[in-house]
């Protein structure tokens, strides 16, 4: 298999990765040499991958695990009923704008945001399953934008700091 094949694997791989997500795969992807359009389509496409599953499948999940027995049945439960009151307490602010503050969440490259975390609002919110996919799509989207931009800026000063000296 190529080189670039492989890397472009990685890409896709790390980019379904939970927590480092496209975040993290786009740089890296750069930082190996790809090309930024590329390697953000390839990121992109690996971020939204497991989107569908998650949305369909995190809610039945974790409840399913809040009836598992002792200390691990209560962590789950734990983790659900606090995902139930941020989600209420993010209700209530957004109001009829759920679809932006869902966007603007995935979109906004932080730890702890992304593709994931904001599927997992969107299930324990009851939200719709298309426009949930539409707003992490384009959250992705955004996301890599701004990651792609950085990681140009970035490894293009690098690049021309070590070609001066």
């Amino acid at each position: 298999m190529p080189v670039w094949i492989r890397r472009y694997l990685w890409v896709f791989i790390i980019s379904m990765v939970p927590i480092v997500e496209l975040r993290g795969a786009v740089p890296i992807g750069v930082g190996m040499g790809l090309p930024l359009l590329p390697t953000y389509i390839i990121a992109v496409l690996g971020n939204m991958l497991p989107v569908p599953v998650i949305l369909l499948l995190a809610k039945p999940i974790l409840i399913w695990c809040t009836k598992l027995p002792g200390i691990l049945g209560r962590f789950f439960q734990w983790i659900y009923e606090k995902g139930v009151r941020a989600g209420e307490k993010l209700m209530a602010k957004a109001g009829n704008g759920m679809f932006w503050a869902l966007f603007l969440f995935v979109a906004i490259p932080l730890p702890g945001t992304g593709a994931w975390t904001g599927c997992l609002a969107a299930t324990l919110l009851d939200l719709k399953f298309w426009p949930s996919v539409l707003a992490v799509l384009c959250g992705v989207m955004t996301a890599g934008l701004i990651m792609g931009a950085a990681s140009a800026g970035l490894f293009g000063a690098l690049g021309m700091l070590f070609a001066a000296g």
